[in-house]
């Protein structure tokens, strides 16, 4: 169930939704980037292409992935936060995904 609330956004990034544990990058991001929303910041450790999304949080191996209030997957491994976060990273849950 998607939760309530505003966007937080900066010039580069965007969280959909309070509670997402990813952003999704609004231009190329390079390692040692720093992005702010508010009062979080999150330093981008890896390249992360526009429309790709990277961690706001620390994400535990076998925690699920939340972009829009909603599960988009589960973490293969311990994703840092400002990981860029993609199939290398997470297993979807959608239907059909293998």
């Amino acid at each position: 169930m998607r939760s309530k609330g505003a966007r937080t956004s900066s010039k580069r990034c965007l969280i959909l939704r309070p509670g997402d544990s990813v952003a999704l990058a609004l231009e190329d991001l390079k390692a040692g980037d720093l992005t702010e929303f508010g009062s979080l910041k999150v330093r981008i450790v890896e390249s992360v292409n526009f429309g790709h999304k990277f961690a706001v949080k620390d994400i535990k191996e076998g925690e699920d992935v939340l972009k829009h209030g909603d599960v988009i997957g589960r973490a293969t491994k311990d994703i840092k936060v400002g990981s860029h976060v993609h199939i290398h990273n997470i297993r979807s849950l959608r239907a059909g995904a293998k």
